[in-house]
């Protein structure tokens, strides 16, 4: 006869749960990361030491309106952090244009020229289609921030397209 506690089952729904999270969040979070940061080897290994945290908390994580930004969050400062202890500048946006598949490389190109802060709301807006509110909360900046950062993205890519493109 097995006996099944309480805990266990909890336990056991826990992982069912976070199991589901990860499945579905994993991978645009990874590219998303990927492309802010220009490293796809960083991002995956930030987007994994974020997603064992969010395990570790997730019955306090689960409950949060954005699940995802906060384990977005989590693997940017992990990333900022590590590259802090090497010492190093961010890299540039090595397969970037891959990454976002746009259909014009032109446009990616643009993009991977944006700063981190820029390229990041361009990113979290128009490929994870988050909404500002989730992006702020996401970077931890507040809606006008977002909205600023957005702003001057837009121009700047604007600028560097010549206004030929559709924003």
């Amino acid at each position: 006869m097995v006996v099944v506690t309480t805990a266990k089952v909890s336990e056991m729904t826990k992982t069912t749960d976070f199991d589901v999270f990860y499945r579905s969040e994993h991978a645009p979070l990874y590219r998303a990361l990927a492309m802010t940061l220009g490293d796809s080897d960083l991002a995956a290994e930030a987007i994994d030491e974020a997603m064992v945290r969010a395990y570790q908390r997730w019955a306090v994580v689960s409950r949060y309106d954005n699940p995802a930004g906060w384990v977005y969050r989590v693997a940017l400062n992990w990333a900022i952090s590590r590259l802090r202890l090497r010492r190093r500048t961010l890299p540039p946006v090595q397969a970037a244009a891959d990454e976002l598949r746009l259909p014009d490389p032109v446009l990616a190109e643009a993009v991977k020229r944006l700063s981190t802060s820029h390229r990041a709301v361009v990113v979290l807006r128009f490929h994870l289609d988050w909404s500002l509110e989730q992006i702020a909360a996401a970077l931890g900046v507040p809606v006008g921030t977002v909205k600023s950062r957005l702003h001057r993205a837009l121009s700047s890519l604007r600028e560097t397209l010549g206004g030929d493109h559709e924003s």
